[in-house]
């Protein structure tokens, strides 16, 4: 059985002064491969060179959404440029985050455009950070759908049915993390029924949201089996089954991340 960990943060200091030996964990942990995500321009370079320092971790580039007004504006030229490294294989995260509102929405929502018509023109999918903005989540993705083919994840997700369904029509995958697991979180695990199992992705979003049973610890990679034996049980597969179709989903909807043995 091998997992993903479609979503963590390595780059983050939280794992500076022990990062081989989380990755070893991870891999004992059955999670073969690991996507490490950008979330500022400016610290781009270091998220690829821990990409490029293992066969089986990938990286994204892109902007967050609470970066949106601090970071070095980007034009979607340059974002699929930078893309063409071999190493990246998606363009984000990016999206819009009303809950803290750390940007201003109106450049959080232009930052969110230029993402998608970059990873348009690179060819590659978008992972989107969405909190507490579903009706403009929608309209952004339809009308940049709209403009030529996109495709995508919607990372962490936490938001309404309406949402996912919304995502699903376009063509997008549903990613969870270990806030499914959480005791607070039954409408979320209704979500997680109804999302089918050929487009849904797990993630850890470590450092943060450990899952249960390591809720209040640091979240690393090799925590992305819990979650996953927790949907398993959810949608009434084995783990295997639940590893199997994740992964494939994965590879599905990143075709540049080719595992080391092929």
């Amino acid at each position: 059985m091998s997992l993903v960990d479609s979503h963590c943060h390595l780059d983050f200091p939280d794992f500076a002064e022990e990062r081989e030996a989380v990755i070893a964990r991870a891999r004992a942990a059955g999670v073969g491969t690991l996507v490490t995500i950008c979330t500022k321009i400016t610290e781009f370079e270091a998220v690829r060179a821990i990409a490029e320092s293992d066969p089986d971790i990938w990286c994204t580039l892109g902007i967050h959404p609470h970066e949106a007004a601090a970071e070095p504006a980007v034009d979607e030229a340059r974002l699929a440029a930078l893309s063409a490294h071999p190493k990246v294989i998606g363009i984000g995260e990016c999206g819009l985050d009303y809950h803290y509102d750390l940007a201003p929405r109106e450049a959080q929502r232009r930052v969110f455009r230029v993402h998608a018509r970059a990873a348009r023109a690179a060819r590659l999918p978008l992972v989107v950070h969405t909190r507490e903005a579903d009706d403009d989540t929608i309209r952004i993705l339809a009308d940049e759908s709209g403009e030529g083919r996109l495709t995508g994840v919607l990372h962490c997700f936490t938001s309404t049915p309406a949402l996912a369904r919304a995502a699903l029509e376009l063509g997008f995958l549903i990613s969870f993390s270990g806030i499914v697991t959480f005791k607070n979180a039954e409408a979320l695990r209704e979500v997680a029924r109804q999302v089918p199992l050929d487009r849904m992705l797990v993630e850890t979003d470590a450092p943060y949201l450990a899952p249960v049973p390591k809720r209040g610890q640091r979240n690393e990679p090799a925590f992305v089996a819990h979650t996953a034996a927790f949907l398993a049980k959810l949608k009434g597969v084995t783990p295997e089954a639940l590893a199997m179709a994740t992964t494939a989903n994965f590879r599905r909807l990143f075709p540049k991340a080719r595992p080391a043995s092929s």
